[in-house]
């Protein structure tokens, strides 16, 4: 049975990875955006493209990371990595290695790497940003 991408989810996840608070977002997509309605925004299983990608700017996030990324996949690809049986435990069964889900963990592990230093990137921008409204106060 294929699983429902929710994609709201997504976004409150990437947003929390990133450390921007719901009002931060709502301040960046404009002045229609309040707190609230990113809540309700991050309960949506679906959201339309153009909303997507226009959080995927300010995100610095690929709206596909949004619409494919499925933590229960990403769960099984690990739990998966290392067929242990359970007399493995008594020293009866050898583990066995499945190499697909090997390379799967170290295409998510360097996918992961790519998007910590846009979040790197993003806090210095964002730092930057808060500093020259400081100023200009």
């Amino acid at each position: 049975m294929e699983t429902k991408i929710h994609q709201g989810r997504n976004i409150k996840r990437f947003r929390e990875m990133l450390g921007i608070k719901q009002e931060a977002l709502a301040y960046e997509l404009g002045e229609e955006w309040n707190q609230k309605k990113i809540s309700l925004l991050e309960q949506k299983e679906e959201v339309d493209t153009p909303l997507l990608e226009q959080i995927s700017q300010v995100l610095h996030i690929p709206v596909e990371a949004f619409k494919n990324f499925d933590e229960e996949q990403a769960v099984n690809i690990i739990s998966n990595t290392f067929n242990v049986e359970k007399d493995a435990y008594i020293g009866n069964s050898q583990p066995t290695f499945n190499i697909n889900p090997i390379e799967e963990i170290k295409k998510l592990h360097d996918e992961k790497i790519d998007l910590y230093e846009r979040m790197l990137k993003e806090k210095d921008e964002m730092m930057a940003r808060l500093e020259k409204l400081i100023k200009n106060r």
